[in-house]
């Protein structure tokens, strides 16, 4: 597999929308390694909000869980 479809599967197991694999393709084939990697980060950074998210709603429902215990 080269690198441009290792780019492709990654993104889509990511869930990342089909518009931005298709900028990060183009970015790759055009020789924009600098403008890929802000790409790339900006979607990493997108991926770990929805983490964080993630995590706070299950420390929500820890919250609920030890004061239905207690009560």
């Amino acid at each position: 597999m080269d690198y441009e479809e290792a780019l492709k599967a990654g993104l889509e197991e990511t869930g990342t929308d089909r518009e931005i694999i298709m900028r990060a393709v183009g970015l790759y084939r055009s020789g924009q390694g600098k403008d890929l990697v802000r790409l790339l980060k900006a979607q990493r950074c997108g991926l770990v909000e929805e983490m964080h998210e993630s995590q706070r709603r299950v420390d929500r429902i820890d919250y609920l869980i030890r004061q239905s215990k207690n009560n």
